[in-house]
């Protein structure tokens, strides 16, 4: 048996292709572009017979119809009541995958409906595909449902750690789906795939054995914000989301006018170049959203995935992996791309706005505006410096007053974000820190950290 991890490192998820040794394979938790599980199989010239979801994904949309399309058998959680063709699984049932066995558990936590998946060869446990359950340094979270949830989901958590997956053998391999990186995750570590063994020895969360209180109120404590789109596509995988194909979802070359028609229609425009490419010039009112590995949580984030969306790139970004990434967070209404980029723009003498990019030299005399997550923010900042994460000025863009502003990050991608929000809401001086705290701080700036 061999399982090939394919990560999203801006989801921060984990799918898995699982060799069966018979010439078909398993894929675990797949997102909804195809590509990397089918460059996979091909690779290793499998077939993909069977597909495998642990619970409803709140963060992507799945890509088990996309490859259920290909011959692949669809198997979900019961509890799931998905509304197209699958096999519901329960607790205790098991499949014959054919030479090795996957053994379903029932592990409700993250979600209610979760199951976790134990592959045996013959008797002999040999790989947990644990979801969300558990993960390598933590636990995902349980608030992502209802308020009213949260709670009783981390205890329910608890119990399936402990009374479940805690009593496999501490040598079993665990490959869950959400890691580092995941807004579905709480107090993840840096790996990606662990042990039980090592999770009953190091995992924060369950560190000293803690009674049912104590964990429930150590993964509580550690929630942040996370993206408004997570509270919908659960819903968008339980219905089924269409079937793309191998073209993809299809992006039209818009003229300038064609752009400006959308616009004047309502259609949202977002700029995927860099940086320096969209400070230098960029249609007025749209939307910084550089192209880069966490592109689609933010814009999941930023832009309701009900609007018609038109993309600007230039040649630092592929148009076809671009729609791809917008499908995954559950967008549909893709307009297309401008065709011929800024200067197509500029050729037709349409407006043209700019942002300041500044060093950290350059910004005495503008309030200095924190755009970073809670968590850090807190790790170290420039004293008395203004927070408010980015995505919460999406829908309250006042909580940054008028006046010389410099917004800043970790880098630009996500300030030039705030920046274009600021500026189409009127805020009429503001720039961008080419940099982060550490620019600051080695420019004398003072910086504080939170205890």
């Amino acid at each position: 048996m061999r399982i090939d991890a394919i990560v999203d490192e801006g989801l921060g998820n984990s799918s898995y292709v699982v060799e069966l040794g018979d010439g078909g394979a398993l894929v675990v938790d797949p997102e909804r572009d195809p590509r990397p599980y089918t460059a996979a199989l091909e690779r290793r010239g499998l077939t993909p017979r069977f597909v495998v979801e642990t619970h409803l994904h709140a963060d992507f949309v799945s890509g088990g119809r996309e490859l259920a399309a290909r011959g692949a058998q669809l198997l979900a959680p019961d509890g799931s009541a998905l509304a197209f063709d699958h096999r519901r699984l329960a607790d205790g049932d098991e499949i014959d995958l054919g030479g090795l066995t996957m053994q379903v558990i029932a592990t409700p936590g993250h979600t209610p409906e979760h199951l976790a998946y134990l592959l045996l060869d013959g008797a002999r446990p040999v790989a947990l595909f644990s979801g969300g359950t558990l993960m390598a340094g933590g636990i995902a979270r349980t608030d992502l449902l209802a308020p009213d949830m949260t709670e009783p989901l981390a205890r329910d958590a608890y119990r399936s750690i402990r009374d479940r997956l805690f009593s496999l053998p501490d040598d079993l391999a665990v490959y869950p789906t959400h890691g580092a990186g995941s807004f579905c995750s709480a107090a993840p570590g840096g790996e990606r795939t662990t042990t039980i063994g090592d999770e009953k020895a190091a995992n924060p969360l369950l560190a000293d054995v803690p009674d049912e209180d104590t964990f429930v109120a150590r993964l509580l404590a550690g929630y942040g914000s996370f993206p408004p789109y997570f509270l919908e596509l659960r819903d968008v995988n339980r219905d089924g989301p269409p079937v793309l194909g191998a073209d993809g979802p299809a992006l039209a070359h818009l003229s300038p006018a064609q752009v400006q028609s959308a616009m004047d229609g309502g259609a949202e425009v977002v700029d995927a170049r860099g940086s320096a490419a969209f400070a230098a010039g960029h249609v007025p009112g749209a939307l910084a959203n550089p192209w880069r590995t966490q592109f689609a949580t933010w814009l999941g984030w930023l832009v309701d995935r009900r609007r018609e969306v038109v993309f600007v790139v230039d040649d630092t970004v592929d148009a076809t992996d671009l729609a791809w990434s917008a499908a995954t967070v559950g967008f549909e209404r893709l307009a297309g791309v401008l065709a011929g980029g800024m200067d197509a723009w500029v050729a037709e003498g349409r407006p043209v706005a700019t942002t300041s990019l500044l060093g950290p030299s350059q910004v005495a005399g503008r309030r200095i505006v924190d755009i970073r997550q809670t968590s850090e923010h807190a790790s170290g900042h420039v004293a008395g410096s203004h927070h408010v994460e980015l995505g919460a000025l999406a829908t309250a863009p006042d909580r940054v007053e008028p006046g010389p502003t410099l917004v800043h990050c970790g880098h630009s991608e996500r300030a030039m974000s705030a920046a274009s929000l600021l500026q189409r809401n009127g805020h009429g001086d503001v720039a961008v820190l080419d940099g982060g705290p550490s620019e600051l701080a080695t420019a004398g700036f003072d910086i504080e950290v939170e205890a």
